[in-house]
């Protein structure tokens, strides 16, 4: 099943689309690899643990060049990724790699290192949820500090980069 001429791409999906755009990549025969990850989700009346996209709006397909068209034309994908003008492609390794670190690893985190300082951010988590700041500066993944735009003053904020995500 494994030819030279196929490799992995990775796909971007319309927003909260992945499972069902992986779903009918499946039905036409496409390979394809969902990244998943178990997340304690909870809500007013219960906490449930449920599977969700490691990597937001992004999935895998294993094709040839020839079966790009098909993949744009499944619901729910949005676009290839390009990288340098072309579309992006990855090793076999790496994803083996990923997959291997999905099967032993519960607590995983996907950080947006895209987002640099002084962009706009809102806060996903804890007391200033919802709250639009401006990434000062980056000390490590757990360390970042943001100016908070609140009354007319700043206030800065120590929290972790997993609790923001670009505005």
């Amino acid at each position: 099943m494994i030819d030279n001429n196929y490799r992995w791409y990775p796909v971007y999906t319309r927003s909260r689309a992945e499972k069902k755009a992986y779903d009918e990549l499946l039905r036409k025969d496409i390979i394809a690899y969902l990244p998943l990850k178990k997340t304690l989700k909870q809500w007013s009346d219960r906490k449930k643990i449920v599977k969700e996209p490691l990597i937001k709006s992004y999935l895998f397909v294993y094709i040839s060049a020839k079966e790009h068209a098909e993949v744009l034309m499944t619901n729910g994908i949005a676009r290839f990724i390009y990288f340098s003008g072309n579309i992006a492609s990855l090793p076999d390794k790496q994803i083996q790699d990923l997959k291997l670190l999905l099967a032993t690893e519960d607590d995983l985190e996907v950080f947006d290192f895209a987002i640099k300082t002084g962009e706009k951010v809102i806060i996903k988590a804890g007391p200033f949820k919802g709250m639009l700041a401006e990434l000062v500066s980056i000390h490590n993944k757990q360390r970042i500090i943001l100016r908070l735009q609140n009354m007319g003053y700043a206030i800065e904020i120590n929290t972790s980069m997993g609790f923001i995500e670009k505005f």
